[in-house]
């Protein structure tokens, strides 16, 4: 009887060990599904307020979105481009709003005017000395008639840190030290002057003193085959600020006990960079 009892105590050990364990399995298999079907779900949300907007939505597992759509950058004089860039990629810095149809416009009475940008690139510690040390070309086009896109104009200035290289490619040099924005530290920096300096010069000055002249800034890298984030500050007048650079679409996804959350910025539409680097014409092109 003993033996008996010793045996059942055992087997019934082991079965209860393994409910236990089948339980918990469960739950963990349980969670994750729902965490699969949560992070559907906030991408479903991301995909439908791409086309349509903010808004709420129940999926066919029951799952929920939320999508809610803000302006990036909106209304500020600094700000952190959202993805770091590798040599040949470039990012563009809006002078000008747009409108509900992405069109340029200055309606709102919110598009940037000032003397000087100040650019900070390359991470925390980069080296200044090798053949990846990211060099960059900063390409202003504006407008000599505010608001006349047939009168567009383009100013470049080209910087790169690296002492050595600079004097066979003949760009500027860097200002020197490391800027900061928040926790986030940048290892090189350049301030470029519209009104002159360094060979870069915008004319006449009424066209970065007034709205609706300056248009945009592309920020181009060189030579790095490394990411490195880029940070921009301008430098109004008359209480300007940049427009909104883009929109961030910020979707929720819930299922069961399981939430998830996903970001995506989209920029406004721009001509690709290799645009900046062919030849074109409206008419024929003759020699």
């Amino acid at each position: 009887m003993l033996l008996v009892l010793l045996s059942m105590s055992v087997v019934l050990t082991i079965v209860l060990s393994i409910l236990a364990r089948s339980t918990v399995d469960i739950g963990v298999s349980s969670r994750s599904e729902e965490s699969v079907r949560a992070f559907s779900a906030a991408e479903a949300g991301i995909e439908q307020a791409l086309v349509a907007g903010p808004l709420s939505g129940t999926l066919a597992n029951d799952a929920t979105f939320d999508a809610k759509v803000t302006d990036f950058s909106s209304a500020v004089t600094e700000f952190v481009l959202p993805s770091s860039l590798y040599s040949g990629e470039s990012a563009t810095v809006w002078f000008v709003s747009h409108d509900a149809d992405g069109n340029l416009s200055c309606a709102d009475g919110n598009c940037f005017k000032g003397k000087r940008i100040k650019v900070c690139w390359g991470k925390e510690n980069t080296p200044d000395n090798t053949d990846k040390t990211p060099a960059i070309e900063v390409s202003i086009i504006y407008l000599t008639s505010p608001g006349v896109y047939t009168t567009a104009q383009i100013a470049r200035a080209v910087v790169d840190p690296n002492d050595s290289r600079n004097n066979t490619n003949k760009f500027s040099d860097d200002d020197g030290g490391i800027c900061t924005l928040g926790d986030q530290s940048f290892a090189f920096n350049k301030t470029i002057s519209f009104g002159g300096g360094g060979g870069f010069k915008i004319s006449p000055a009424s066209i970065y003193m007034n709205v609706n002249g300056l248009q945009l800034a592309r920020i181009s890298f060189l030579y790095n085959t490394e990411g490195h984030p880029v940070y921009v500050k301008v430098f109004p007048v008359g209480g300007s600020s940049l427009p909104a650079q883009g929109v961030a679409i910020n979707s929720s996804g819930v299922s069961g006990s399981s939430t998830r959350k996903v970001e995506v910025i989209r920029g406004f539409k721009e001509l690709p960079g290799i645009f900046e680097n062919a030849v074109f014409s409206q008419e024929g092109i003759t020699k």
